[in-house]
């Protein structure tokens, strides 16, 4: 069921010129400053990148009008017909985005717009981790002193223009599934899903006070002394900043637009994404990972995690982004959790509150990507494991062994200690998580290896004339 729901999404990704795009800066949980050659560093979107970002301001009709005229490299000629978009040109909508795309990068990196003025967006989402946290601290820290410790740990903001909008029902399209399947709770930006665009979600950062703890006001003020306000008055209109209000939302606007910059977000640019098309090879252990990865009797990682490609040859987007609850650990670490009477119940709250005493939505959290996973230091919404071959051996052994992963009391595992029994029907029991203690587990050490191994060659930036 879950596979099926995955096609669509990983066919959309394929069709970013057909879809409405939606990431943005969501600072999860912040820390400290990104290199200035990370900075730097950064590309600006060609002109073939800019049409995404148009996309998703246009009417469907209109919208899948300018991805038929520019799926493949857009000539100057073609860029200067006229479209129906405000009584603008084709070229006069691409400078706009450009421009926008331009001072969102600007934003990204300002510390000022936080209320302590030692956060950006690329402190806890560094270029150099595929937008990710830059170290193995299992949350960030933020707020107006920079000492509040955040509640989640932060994801990353690469191949979010896949994510559908989240439906507690969601049914793919019979291109590449079963219509008629439900399944069930998937989509959202959030770890809970909560918010479907991405000026939503670079809201909640910007305003939460375990994070940059800004204000509309305050970012408006930071902007208009900003050494980029004339290109950001530029973008926007010499109305920009007449109210608070105006600029705050442009600000949301900018930094969105900057995340739908494709050879920034979502490359797929890894050896496996190579590999697929048969430019690259794997390795011996690496195809072993992959099988096993693949294997509904072994790691059944795919069933969650698609690998394949889809059947109108979109590239896999490696999670169904579906929600599900799997009984990760209680990170005591945690300074939220020193109150023995707090669990982040994800979908059910706290941080969402629509689905508020809907017991079937409790402790379920969306899975993420896994493409880059081999970059990420901290793993899990509560950050509780360090290290890949911890997650892949937590997975392979809940069951089999729970006493290497939960506590022990008098003899006694408790397991699922962060989801309180009522809700323990919504775990999943899929494979590998459909065994008992005693039993044989999914996985040996040995085939763990080979999965790591295999999770390493989705990082992006392949290059199979560097010597990769």
């Amino acid at each position: 069921m879950k596979k099926a729901a995955a096609c669509g999404i990983a066919r959309a990704a394929h069709l970013t010129m057909l879809v409405v795009p939606l990431l943005l800066a969501a600072c999860d949980k912040p820390r400290d400053a990104v290199p200035a050659s990370a900075q730097a560093g950064l590309a600006m979107p060609s002109a073939q990148s800019v049409p995404t970002a148009l996309a998703a301001r246009q009417p469907a009709p209109q919208l899948m009008h300018v991805a038929a005229q520019h799926t493949s490299a857009a000539t100057p000629a073609a860029a200067m017909q006229p479209v129906a978009h405000g009584g603008k040109s084709r070229a006069e909508v691409y400078a706009s985005v450009r421009k926008m795309t331009a001072v969102g990068k600007q934003l990204f990196f300002d510390k000022s717009l936080s209320g302590s003025g030692k956060l950006a967006c690329a402190t806890c989402h560094s270029p150099d981790h595929a937008f990710g946290p830059p170290n193995a601290l299992a949350v960030q820290l933020g707020g107006n002193r920079m000492h509040r410790e955040g509640m989640r740990a932060v994801p990353s903001l690469k191949y979010l223009q896949a994510v559908p909008a989240f439906s507690e029902h969601y049914h793919d399209s019979d291109d590449d599934g079963d219509e008629s399947v439900d399944a069930g709770p998937t989509g959202g930006l959030t770890w809970d899903g909560r918010v479907d665009h991405g000026s939503d979600q670079a809201r909640v950062p910007l305003l939460s006070s375990f994070e940059m703890a800004s204000t509309p006001h305050k970012v408006a003020s930071a902007v208009r002394a900003a050494p980029y306000a004339d290109a950001f008055r530029d973008a926007f209109g010499n109305e920009v900043f007449e109210s608070d209000a105006a600029t705050f939302k442009a600000v949301l606007q900018a930094l969105e637009t900057f995340e739908q910059t494709p050879e920034l977000f979502y490359p797929y640019s890894s050896r496996y994404d190579a590999y697929l098309a048969g430019k690259a090879q794997l390795t011996a252990a690496e195809l072993r990972g992959l099988q096993l990865f693949n294997d509904e009797r072994k790691g059944n990682c795919a069933s969650c995690h698609l690998s394949e490609r889809t059947r109108s040859g979109a590239p896999p987007q490696f999670s169904d982004f579906g929600l599900i609850a799997i009984g990760v650990p209680r990170n005591r670490a945690l300074a939220v959790n020193r109150d023995p009477h707090f669990h982040d119940l994800g979908a059910c709250g706290p941080e969402r509150t629509d689905l508020k005493g809907r017991d079937e939505y409790c402790g379920i959290f969306r899975t993420p990507t896994l493409r880059n996973v081999a970059l990420r230091k901290t793993f899990f919404h509560n950050g509780i494991y360090h290290s890949l071959d911890e997650v892949v051996r937590f997975y392979a052994q809940r069951d089999t062994h729970p006493e290497k992963f939960y506590p022990v009391t008098r003899g006694k595992v408790r397991k699922f200690d962060d989801l309180p029994q009522r809700y323990w029907t919504n775990l999943n029991t899929d494979p590998p998580f459909d065994r008992k203690p005693g039993d044989k587990p999914a996985l040996d050490d040995a085939e763990i290896k080979d999965v790591v191994a295999f999770l390493n060659t989705l990082t992006d930036g392949y290059r199979p004339d560097a010597g990769h």
